[in-house]
């Protein structure tokens, strides 16, 4: 008789999760407690971005989530663009940054303005472009909502939907609605939601909230694309791949003397195309635990603005605004896994590389169960 695991959650980390347990052999139930994964998971790029993970094992577990990705996109007929990524240079400080970044690692490209493509690309005063091959897009909205079909019909993964969970002591998950299941093995996958359960372990922790502002753009005509992913100066002083090399503190010096609003509000600035041709467009960051419900115009504003120094586009129009509210360790950690009771798991804290790293994790951390 097969071994039984539930897992709390069907974000991107659940789902992950769900996975490598249906692949290890267990007979896996995810309980969400909306009709749908209405979290984060829905409310990204849909990067899978390995470029943004500094070298060593972090890098590699980026790179194992895209090949499960491609896997996983491939069998569950989910749109999948591998596109890549262009971070374009226009200050010496955003140029010196970039070549160093490509000197220390050489599966990057450094191309001069006359060779890039992309006609979304503002040419004007670029200096050059970071080129890589490695990033890859998935609608967030579309991934989502198939994955939990794929795992149902390949693996047998039971889904209970509109079904919040009140409390876990295992062996047994107790639902908001009295009745209880239970199961060998419980991970706990919730996300942002750090009150309903074990709550004691998630005040004692070095995690918070962030709140991100973003946007998308309506399809673009003609079937007009931009090519790879497009990124700015601000998404160098973001990552912390970039953060290895020398010349970082000098870009990130100038961003502070010019454009202090800029770091103020956590801009990071990209622009990412799905399938239907639409444009994902941010972000900001926000942290604490009591963020507001309430969008703030003049983020967006600063968002398209410094858009608009990188990037061009056939239509502008908005399609939709919205704000996500995802976990982030406060310590420099990219993930806690804790351990409440024996038999009991909770993953959380990826910050805002759910996307890019929740695969490559779960293949990781459950392996030796």
């Amino acid at each position: 008789m097969k071994k039984r695991a539930i897992v709390v959650g069907a974000g991107i980390v659940g789902l992950a999760t769900a996975r490598k347990l249906a692949l290890k052999g267990y007979a896996v139930e995810v309980i969400e407690r909306s009709e749908a994964a209405q979290g984060a998971s829905v409310r990204n790029f849909g990067m899978v971005w390995p470029i943004g993970q500094p070298k060593g094992q972090l890098y590699e577990r980026a790179l194992k989530s895209r090949v499960i990705w491609k896997e996983v996109a491939e069998k569950a007929n989910i749109w999948h663009g591998e596109v890549g990524s262009l971070h374009m240079a226009y200050l010496p400080e955003e140029l010196a940054v970039l070549e160093e970044f490509a000197a220390q690692n050489p599966q990057y490209t450094i191309k001069k303005p006359e060779e890039i493509e992309s006609e979304a690309v503002v040419k004007k005063n670029l200096k050059a472009a970071l080129w890589s091959d490695e990033e890859l897009i998935v609608d967030p909205r579309e991934a989502i909502a198939k994955i939990p079909l794929y795992l149902r019909e390949s693996f047998g993964v039971k889904f209970h939907w509109n079904t919040a969970v009140a409390e876990v002591v295992h062996p047994r998950v107790k639902l908001a609605n009295g009745r209880t299941i239970e199961a060998d093995f419980i991970v706990v996958c919730s996300g942002a939601d750090f009150e309903t359960l074990y709550p004691e372990l998630f005040q004692k922790a070095n995690i918070t909230k962030c709140k991100l502002q973003m946007m998308r753009l309506v399809s673009q005509p003609n079937e007009w694309t931009i090519g790879p992913a497009l990124c700015g100066g601000l998404t160098l002083v973001h990552y912390e791949a970039f953060k290895q090399t020398a010349s970082h503190a000098a870009l990130q010096h100038w961003y502070h003397n010019n454009h202090p609003e800029y770091l103020r509000w956590g801009l990071n600035v990209m622009v990412s195309q799905n399938g239907s041709g639409e444009l994902t467009i941010g972000d900001s960051h926000e942290y604490g635990n009591n963020l507001s419900p309430f969008n703030q115009e003049f983020i967006d504003q600063m968002i398209l603005d410094y858009l608009a120094t990188f990037a061009d586009f056939r239509d502008w129009t908005i399609a939709s605004r919205w704000h996500g509210i995802y976990p982030k360790m406060t310590d420099g950690s990219t993930e806690i896994i804790m351990t409440p009771e024996d038999g009991v798991l909770v993953i959380n804290g990826l910050g805002g590389a759910g996307m890019t790293m929740s695969f490559g994790l779960a293949e990781e951390k459950l392996e030796t169960i």
